[in-house]
């Protein structure tokens, strides 16, 4: 039913026996940062890569402060502690989502909500979080609070999907008037932005990753986006171990995590960053050559980029027109040699989080029923 889909797939990444959904790529300066690493011994968490890597993102993105983690899970849940999530407080989010997001929430002991997104970016929706604040929060002595629970509603982490940045300014807006903490989970949109600014900048702090499969690399890793450089700094304190700086004492003074990003992936991530201007001109060719090719196959949509959005196209996203269609497009296709995937599970369907509270989720089960992921590798460099 789909062959000729299949074929143009193949084609496109060059007629491979198997064609990988999204793998990292490797043209530049990576061996020889490498090797440096191991020239020199400064292979652990200490070294220059690590700060270079820190500058170079920080004056990519626009941001005042960046700082590195091991992971973009670790990113995330130093982003809650660092706004003041503590554990029974609520917290704002998606359904459709990784669950990076939710574990991180989680690891602090509070509790996900979860809003519908908007068809249009597939992210958290600002007209629903708007409709479930003024049907179940209220605001008291400066907080705001969810009025059947009793607990308070803390932060909103609004997830920039596969790449497309979600109404950011609205959301900030809406947090603002209700005393909420915005943090971006900017974890696929490296690169991306809305309005001209680069996503993650907009809250108090936002979280991104260069997992393997993203859209550069570090093999795992995460970072925090700052606009405030004294909450920057106390983020590389606390990601350290909280060691107060000495030649030789080893005095810390928090509670301090060992997040700290090793110098041989921060040799990776600066290396790959040299390349990633590149790298999302090459997926938004792609991208514009799915969008093409969809335009012409009945019952088979290609989702494109928000209104006032520039997406990296971390991974190229088609809609079906039903939940069984979807499953016959996966089938045929991973069958073919063409690996796609479908949406994550929807965090409110897992054993963990099925008792958290939710809105109607209307728009958040559409796209469950229908997308998959297909194949968004950079092709030509």
């Amino acid at each position: 039913m789909y062959e000729k889909t299949i074929k143009f797939i193949k084609e496109l990444y060059g007629n491979q026996e198997f064609t990988p959904l999204s793998v990292p790529k490797f043209i530049g300066n990576e061996k020889k940062f490498l090797n440096e690493c191991i020239d020199t011994t400064f292979v652990s968490s200490v070294g220059k890569f690590v700060d270079r890597f820190e500058k170079d993102m920080a004056a990519y993105t626009g941001a005042k402060r960046a700082v590195v983690c091991v992971s973009g899970t670790n990113a995330l849940h130093m982003a809650m502690m660092l706004v003041g999530v503590e554990r029974d407080d609520e917290v704002l989010t998606q359904a459709l989502t990784f669950i990076a997001t939710c574990n991180a929430i989680s690891y602090i002991g509070a509790h996900p909500v979860f809003i519908d997104v908007d068809k249009s970016t597939m992210g958290l929706s600002p007209d629903a979080v708007k409709e479930w604040l003024v049907k179940n929060a209220e605001i008291k002595n400066g907080q705001c609070y969810d009025k059947h629970t009793g607990r308070r509603v803390k932060a909103c982490v609004p997830m920039h999907t596969f790449g497309h940045p979600v109404r950011i300014e609205e959301l900030a807006a809406i947090c603002a008037e209700w005393h909420i903490e915005l943090v971006e989970d900017a974890a696929e949109s490296v690169g991306s932005k809305y309005k001209g600014i680069h996503t993650g900048l907009f809250g108090i702090v936002g979280a991104l990753s260069f997992n393997g499969n993203k859209t550069i690399t570090t093999g795992g890793g995460g970072m925090l986006l700052f606009m405030d450089e004294e909450l920057g700094a106390l983020a590389k304190h606390l990601t350290t171990q909280a060691k107060v700086p000495h030649r030789w004492e080893f005095k810390h003074d928090h509670i301090g995590y060992n997040y700290r990003m090793p110098n041989i992936n921060a040799a990776l991530g600066c290396a790959q960053l040299e390349h990633l201007d590149e790298y999302i001109a090459d997926k938004r060719a792609t991208a514009a050559a799915y969008a093409e090719y969809f335009k012409n196959v009945d019952g088979i949509d290609f989702f494109t980029e928000p209104e006032n959005s520039f997406s990296n196209y971390w991974l190229n996203v088609v809609i079906l027109p039903d939940h069984d269609k979807q499953l016959e497009f996966l089938q045929e296709t991973n069958d073919n040699g063409v690996m796609t995937r479908p949406i994550w599970e929807l965090m409110n369907r897992l054993p963990m989080f099925e008792h958290c509270l939710h809105d109607s989720l209307e728009n958040t089960i559409w796209f469950a029923d229908r997308v998959v992921n297909i194949p968004s590798s950079v092709r030509c460099l």
